[in-house]
């Protein structure tokens, strides 16, 4: 594991970057709001990739001090120009720069993964969202996305379901929602963060041959 540091706007945003030998490409986690790099849930699922050969990189969206402010956390615009500076950073790593790029977005940050994906077009191979609000990244970026995307919802994650079908609707991509039996929206049932795992790296693994 590297530990790095990613310029963007006018901070530097903590990171935890893996690459398996002979990775098949590399998937950028963006956490929702209240979370970090260190999200148990989302380590977990970078565990499961990078098992299956896929690099990861867990990264701040906001500094400490940003998290701090409660509106900072929803700023969706904010979140994804932070996901834009590291995909830019990642580009400019030799041994990253030839490897397929795909998001794993939870909560407010598969809005900006679905925002990062519309801008950054065929650069972006896959999106993953785990109990996303896709809904927040808004109409015209649904709209724009041609990443196949992945949306993964609780069966018990009711209101965030509904959110999830409108953003769908929205999607004109490559496209699937899937239900995990049971699960609310953390995915705290037993086996259940499993599935998300087991969901999302047969997604990526798909789009990254």
């Amino acid at each position: 594991m590297t530990t790095i540091k990613i310029p963007a706007d006018s901070v530097e945003l903590g990171g935890e970057l893996i690459l398996p030998p002979s990775a098949s490409g590399i998937v950028l986690f963006a956490h929702g709001s209240g979370s970090s790099r260190f999200s148990p849930r989302n380590t977990f699922v970078a565990n499961v990739l990078q098992q299956q050969g896929i690099g990861t990189l867990l990264f701040d969206l906001l500094t400490r001090a940003e998290d701090q402010d409660y509106a900072v956390r929803f700023d969706i615009d904010l979140l994804t120009r932070r996901l834009l500076a590291a995909t830019a950073w990642l580009q400019t790593v030799p041994e990253i720069n030839t490897l397929r790029m795909g998001y794993f977005g939870a909560s407010t940050g598969a809005a900006a993964a679905l925002q990062a994906a519309a801008e950054k077009g065929s650069a972006i191979a896959a999106v993953v969202s785990r109990g996303g609000r896709p809904d927040l990244a808004g109409e015209v970026a649904l709209n724009q996305v041609i990443a196949p995307t992945l949306l993964i919802v609780g069966s018990a994650d009711y209101g965030v379901i509904e959110l999830n079908e409108e953003a769908y609707a929205l999607l004109n991509c490559k496209k699937e929602l899937t239900l995990v039996p049971g699960a609310t929206h953390l995915f705290e049932e037993p086996g259940t963060l499993e599935q998300v795992a087991q969901l999302a790296t047969s997604w990526f693994l798909k789009y990254f041959q």
